[in-house]
């Protein structure tokens, strides 16, 4: 985010600073992709998640690691399954990784389901990672999903806002010839380009944009709930590539309903219409992504007669990722429980402020970090830790940020020496006075009859001092 950028471009001294324990270049991440919704399955039947949850592997750390063991030790594959206690190994997927031309590792567990007999509304899925020895690297867990029997006909509301599709969050769309799972097909950017795949799909945030700035870059967003004829803008998560403005419609029985103005709701069919070219709607042919020249329906004139490749099921995503940094002492021992911080409480300010973490899976052996400074660290409970703020001055040593914000991001060290990168950041504001004690101190400083230009110095430096740890704190979450 531009905040933590304009932080460090404008405070020359935080370039000096090392990254915390180890260099940032060698951390390893874990990314699972998955769907917020899973259709049940009765009987006999298995309905394969789709999409598929998807795990890639990235990042110099998984490289280190090969340069110390052998390769086939260094070898990654790994398990998913429902995170529930009775699992069979049937019921078991096991993940075999594809290097990427990107240096990525990716793989998909293409035939999980949940049946009848599992009577949970929501579950989370299960990820275990191995190296090549049968060593843990640890176990990671996706965000909760919900269950669904069907995809819901009905108009939705408030009530079933866990069903509607939020302006701002992130969908998948994937069309099927038939109901035929071998011909499903995912909506997918390749080398910045949209195409469509068998395999791989891609993440996209969905946008109502105003309609009259919509092919502007600096388009102005609009929250709530995306509902038919709403303009919406679908951008990558990951390049940022964007398709043009789209209107999106109802699909019912292959044709494209304009009157419409309904919540759109998971797993629905819609259809998107090009905004600038109101007969062109978004389709497929094979692996390519085209533009379908939609005819208007003879006996309704408020309907268009949509093909097969223009009809699209959406559905809303999650993407959770997993960064840490082992080191090569502590490769022989997982790093789960992962700890996730999900909230900041700041108590009291200036030289006695207090951080409170809010989260899950701490322990009494991790320790807050702020960049590269540790702060005490008291465990409350797994779900708190309560840390004292580090003064400014650690980070500013030779005052080059007078009256500038300063930004550190925020880690937990294990007491092993593992750092677990996280999203989010502290940020350092100055008060734009300085107290009453000093406000007019720089203008005394006399001395047997002249003035001390050192004792000026002092003061000044004194001055910016309390300005500093007198500071207003302010927390930013990194997205």
């Amino acid at each position: 985010p531009s905040h933590r950028k304009l932080s460090l471009a404008r405070c020359q001294l935080l370039g000096t600073t090392r990254e915390t324990g180890r260099e940032a270049h060698a951390d390893q991440s874990v990314i699972i992709l998955h769907a917020k919704v899973a259709q049940k399955s009765y009987g006999n039947e298995k309905r394969f998640f789709c999409p598929p949850p998807c795990v890639y592997i990235s990042g110099h750390g998984w490289r280190v690691m090969q340069d110390h063991l052998k390769d086939s030790v260094y070898r990654v594959y790994g398990y998913m399954c429902l995170d529930s206690s009775s699992q069979s190994q049937a019921d078991t997927f096991k993940l075999v990784f594809d290097e990427q031309p990107n240096s990525r590792m990716f793989a998909c567990a293409k035939s999980l389901f949940i049946s009848d007999q599992d009577k949970r509304k929501h579950f989370r899925l299960l990820l275990r990672l191995f190296l090549g020895n049968r060593q843990e690297v640890g176990s990671f867990q996706s965000r909760m999903i919900k269950v669904i029997s069907k995809p819901s006909q009905k108009r939705q509301s408030m009530k079933n806002a866990d069903l509607c599709i939020s302006s701002c969050s992130r969908v998948a769309l994937f069309n099927r010839l038939r109901s035929q799972t071998v011909s499903t097909r995912y909506l997918s950017v390749d080398r910045g380009a949209f195409v469509a795949s068998a395999r791989q799909w891609t993440a996209f945030t969905i946008t109502m944009v105003e309609d009259q700035r919509a092919d502007q870059g600096d388009f102005v967003l609009s929250e709530g709930f995306i509902c038919y004829g709403c303009v919406v803008q679908l951008v990558c998560t990951e390049s940022g590539v964007a398709l043009p403005p789209m209107v999106i419609r109802k699909v019912n029985k292959q044709h494209a309903i304009l009157d419409v103005d309904e919540p759109v709701s998971q797993l629905h069919k819609c259809a998107f219409q090009f905004r600038d070219s109101p007969q062109s709607y978004l389709c497929l042919s094979n692996d390519t992504i085209i533009q379908y020249q939609a005819p208007s329906s003879i006996k309704d004139p408020s309907r268009v007669v949509l093909n097969d490749g223009s009809c699209w099921t959406i559905i809303g995503v999650e993407t959770v990722e997993f960064t840490f940094n082992q080191g090569l002492a502590c490769i022989q021992t997982p790093v789960s429980p992962f700890p996730v911080i999900t909230g900041l409480e700041v108590n009291g300010g200036g030289h006695v402020a207090m951080l409170e973490v809010h989260g899950e899976n701490f322990s009494p052996h991790l320790k807050v970090w702020f960049g590269n400074s540790e702060a005490e660290t008291m465990f409350k409970s797994p779900k708190s830790l309560l840390c004292v703020v580090p003064d400014v001055s650690v980070f500013s040593d030779g005052w080059r940020c007078l009256r500038r914000i300063i930004t550190v991001p925020l880690s937990l060290i294990r007491l092993d020496g593992l750092i677990y990168r996280t999203t989010f950041s502290f940020t350092y504001t100055p008060e734009l006075q300085p107290p009453p004690s000093v406000r007019g101190a720089g203008g005394g400083g006399k001395r047997d009859g002249g003035v001390d230009g050192g004792q000026e110095d002092d003061v000044l430096l004194e001055t910016i001092h309390q300005e500093f740890t007198r500071a207003n704190f302010h927390l930013f979450m990194q997205s």
